[in-house]
């Protein structure tokens, strides 16, 4: 059973930083690309950056230069470091992957359980 899990949200202050870790855990045959997400209270999930397996990486503009997006593919790990924090950038962040596990040798999409991210004074 493969799986996606988030790590690393919490409270910080307009300004601040945070650092959100994703680990895949499983059967895994392969991962490609692998992203972040976030859903504010009363708004559409949006995409806030991916990364693919060649280290291509795409940001929504609202995020540039604050935000990067980085992986460990030996640790199977997707990381997000957030800098320079608003209160805009509240929400759950959520890890998603595209996954071949070794069980069904098929591509697959997973998503995680999502963290919680509060920009506030």
């Amino acid at each position: 059973q493969v799986q996606v899990a988030e790590s690393g949200g919490g409270l910080v202050q307009p300004g601040g930083s945070l650092r959100l870790s994703c680990a895949a855990s499983g059967r895994i045959f392969s991962i490609y690309i692998m992203g972040w997400y976030r859903q504010a209270p009363g708004k559409q999930r949006e995409l806030v950056a991916n990364i693919s397996s060649g280290r291509i990486t795409n940001y929504v503009d609202s995020v540039k230069g604050r935000f990067t997006i980085s992986r460990d593919d030996a640790k199977k790990t997707v990381y997000l470091q957030m800098n320079n924090l608003n209160p805009e950038d509240t929400a759950v962040y959520y890890c998603n992957a595209d996954i071949i596990s070794r069980s069904t040798m098929r591509r697959e999409n997973y998503w995680g359980q999502g963290t919680q991210v509060t920009v506030s004074s």
